[in-house]
């Protein structure tokens, strides 16, 4: 864990103590947009054409948010058109980094052995946290965004011009009631199970598990009706961007986070949900159990010293359990060649 100062790598925990205890997520600072035409976007400057080969994205096969981007890579087929590089699950004092390791495929760009060098890359002088997802452009030389938000709503329109594959998760006539979704979910689940978490006093921590679990019931009532998604028949972004914190939710937040009131499992409308999503179109191979349990527990010496892994639980939305009762047990970490597909 650390962050860049004016360029240079610095190992740094977030500061808390100025906080009361609360964890607060820094904003991501390269907001720039991938359109159509190259015109700009809503933030930032223009100049991105949407064109194949001309964007590079690098992941964690670990992170929720880099998983959003992922997803919208296969929803919207563009996994020819922008190649991948995923770094290791362990990020230690070098932060992110690219040693070997199943899962792992190279930066073909600059050859780099931490991400905190992409950065650099495009601003040799930056100051803030380096994290994932990065969507970097090979024509200009720069990264386009590492908002993972704003990155999955370039993927699902901008390319639709050049090839991408059908289909709108962002309709407009559905905007303000996503939009309205979105901030709730986000705010008290994606990244409310890392204000739990990195909590450093007990009164933020409880704080944090409130709001968590409060909003959890909501969506269980939601989903109460039996409608498949959030906002009914619809499939839209706001079902994936929960859903990458539902498949981490009892093997990774429910025990390392301290998000033990209730389990997913405990709640059946979402549960039957995520494991709705988790089957759709090849989404499920998406997400890698190996790698999102050895970042978090090995990855986070102030809370697992010891940096060792739980086996369990067996139950969770990404075990293969089907309705028919057939269980398709997950055979471990995938090897993958640099530049193959994830």
């Amino acid at each position: 864990m650390g962050r860049l100062v004016d360029g240079v790598w610095k190992d740094e925990w977030y500061d808390t103590e100025s906080t009361g205890g609360k964890f607060e997520r820094p904003e991501t600072r390269f907001r720039n947009w991938i359109t159509p035409d190259g015109a700009p976007g809503p933030s930032g400057e223009g100049g991105f054409e949407a064109e194949p080969g001309r964007y590079h994205l690098y992941v964690s096969l670990a992170c929720p948010w880099a998983h959003r981007t992922l997803i919208f890579r296969r929803l919207k087929g563009l996994e020819e058109m922008i190649p991948l590089s995923v770094v290791h699950w362990r990020m230690k004092e070098n932060g992110w980094e690219f040693r070997e390791g199943p899962g792992v495929i190279a930066d073909p760009i600059h050859g780099a052995d931490y991400l905190h060098q992409v950065y650099t890359a495009a601003d040799p002088h930056f100051t803030g946290r380096v994290t994932v997802p990065v969507l970097w452009d090979r024509k200009r030389g720069t990264i386009v965004s590492n908002e993972s938000a704003e990155i999955i709503r370039m993927f699902n329109s901008a390319f639709d011009g050049v090839g991408a594959r059908a289909g709108d998760y962002y309709p407009e006539a559905l905007r303000p009631e996503i939009d309205r979704i979105n901030a709730r979910v986000y705010s008290h689940v994606n990244n409310g199970v890392y204000k739990a978490g990195f909590a450093t006093s007990q009164e933020a921590y409880d704080e944090a598990v409130a709001a968590l679990f409060d909003t959890l019931d909501w969506l269980e009532r939601i989903l109460s009706d039996g409608r498949p998604f959030l906002l009914g028949e619809t499939l839209t972004e706001a079902d994936w961007r929960l859903y990458t914190t539902l498949v981490r939710f009892d093997p990774v937040y429910h025990g390392h986070f301290k998000c033990n009131v209730r389990r997913l499992i405990d709640y059946p409308n979402l549960e039957a949900y995520g494991r709705r999503l988790h089957a759709h179109e090849g989404v499920g191979e998406l997400f890698d159990l190996f790698h999102a349990n050895h970042h978090y527990y090995e990855s986070h010496e102030n809370l697992n010293p010891q940096a060792i892994v739980p086996k369990g639980p067996e139950v969770h939305i990404a075990d293969g359990r089907e309705s028919t009762g057939v269980t398709l047990r997950q055979a471990g970490p995938r090897k993958m060649r640099p530049g193959s597909a994830v």
